[in-house]
C-alpha cells in the first residue's frame, strides 16, 4: 500500500466527534425609520469542517474572518442563518431548550479574556463550581471537594477557592477558565485564542496545560487563533480561514512544509524565524481585507493576491482535496 494511501486510511478510521456542514451566518443591515433591511454581513458562508475524538483542530485567519463567530455557532450561543452543527451524529440547531441543556455539558469554551469572562463578584470555587450546580452534578462539599481538584489539575493552589479573580495574575486566571470549561467533564472544548492575551512566557505553559489535559482526559479542542506558532504547537490539523470562508485544510505538518494557498503562504511567510541567518521570502498582501457586506465575487481573496487569473475574479473555487486529508479551495491549485 503506498504512502498516501495508508494515510488517508488513518484518516478515515477516525471516529468523528463534530462535523460542521454548509454552515453560514448572516447579519442584516438596517436603515431607515422603518428600519428595513438593505443588506447581509456574511460573517460566515458556507463552511464545512470536522473534529475527530481527542482531536485537536486549529482554525486561524485575521481578525474579522469569522473564526470566533465559528466557535459561538457551535455552542449555539449566536444561531446560525443555515447549515448544521452535528455533534456525535445530532444536530445541534434542531435542539429544543432542554435538548440543548443538555448537550452543553458536553461542549465548553474557554475565552480569550481572561479578565473579562471571569465575573468579578464571584470567588474562583463560585466560578469553577456554578456549572456543576446548574446540572445537578455536584453540590455542598462535594462542589468544593470537586472544585479543589479542578484547581490542582490545572496547577492552581486548591486553598485559593475562597479568593476572587482580582487576586490572581491572567495565566493564574486563564488556568481558572480552564478548570470552569473542565468542571463539567466534556467531550469538546472551544478554545477563542486563548493564549493571545498573556505575555509570551505564559502562553506556552497554557498550551502544555491544555496538551496535558488532553492526554489525561481525551477531550477535542477547536483552537481559534490568528498566530500560526500557537497552532503548530498544539493542532493535529489546521484549518486557514480568510473572508468568512476556510480555504485549506490540512494536517499541521502539510500546512507547514508544503501549504498550497496563496493566503496561508503569505501567513506563513510571517512567522519569525529564530534564526537570523536563515531567509525566508516575505509575502506582502496588497491592499484591505474586502468587506463582508459586498464581498467580491469568484474568489474571495483575488483582489490581493499576485496570481489572480480571469477564473479567480468569475467563478468561486471549490474546496478540493489535493492530497489525502489535504483540502484546497483555489482555481491555481
Amino acid at each position: 500500500m503506498e504512502p498516501s494511501e495508508i494515510k488517508k486510511e488513518e484518516l478515515n478510521n477516525k471516529e468523528v466527534l463534530l462535523e460542521v456542514k454548509g454552515l453560514k451566518k448572516y447579519y442584516p443591515v438596517k436603515k431607515g425609520f422603518l428600519k428595513k433591511v438593505v443588506g447581509q454581513v456574511k460573517a460566515i458562508d458556507g463552511v464545512d469542517f470536522s473534529i475527530y475524538k481527542a482531536e485537536t483542530f486549529g482554525l486561524v485567519g485575521e481578525s474579522g474572518c469569522g473564526k470566533t463567530t465559528i466557535g459561538k455557532t457551535i455552542l449555539r450561543l449566536i444561531d446560525a442563518t443555515a447549515g448544521e452543527i452535528n455533534f456525535e451524529g445530532q444536530n445541534l440547531r434542531t435542539l429544543d431548550r432542554e435538548g440543548l441543556r443538555r448537550q452543553r455539558q458536553h461542549i465548553q469554551m474557554i475565552f480569550q479574556d481572561p479578565y473579562g469572562s471571569l465575573n468579578p463578584r464571584m470567588t474562583v470555587g463560585e466560578l469553577i463550581g456554578e456549572p456543576m450546580v446548574k446540572h445537578s452534578i455536584a453540590s455542598g462539599a462535594a462542589n468544593i471537594k470537586r472544585v479543589q481538584e479542578l484547581m490542582e489539575i490545572v496547577g492552581l493552589n486548591p486553598k485559593g477557592y475562597k479568593r476572587y479573580p482580582h487576586e490572581f495574575s491572567g495565566g493564574q486566571r486563564q488556568r481558572i477558565g480552564v478548570a470552569r470549561a473542565l468542571s463539567l467533564n466534556p467531550k469538546l472544548i472551544v478554545c477563542d485564542e486563548p493564549v493571545s492575551a498573556l505575555d509570551v512566557s505564559i502562553q506556552s505553559q497554557i498550551l502544555n496545560l491544555l496538551e496535558d489535559l488532553q492526554k489525561q482526559f481525551g477531550i477535542a479542542y477547536l483552537f481559534i487563533a490568528h498566530g500560526m506558532a500557537a497552532v503548530k504547537h498544539i493542532s493535529a490539523r489546521v484549518g486557514v480561514m480568510y473572508l468568512g470562508k476556510i480555504v485549506e485544510i490540512a494536517p499541521t505538518d502539510h500546512i507547514f512544509d508544503e501549504c498550497r494557498h496563496p493566503y496561508t503562504k503569505a501567513l506563513m511567510s510571517a512567522i519569525p524565524i529564530p534564526d537570523i541567518a536563515e531567509k525566508r521570502e516575505r509575502i506582502l498582501l496588497q491592499g484591505e481585507v474586502p468587506n463582508p457586506l459586498n464581498p467580491p465575487t469568484g474568489c474571495r481573496f483575488h483582489p490581493r493576491c499576485s496570481k489572480v487569473k480571469d477564473i479567480c475574479r468569475e467563478k468561486e473555487p471549490s474546496l478540493i482535496e489535493v492530497s489525502p486529508g489535504h483540502f484546497v479551495s483555489c482555481h491555481l491549485d
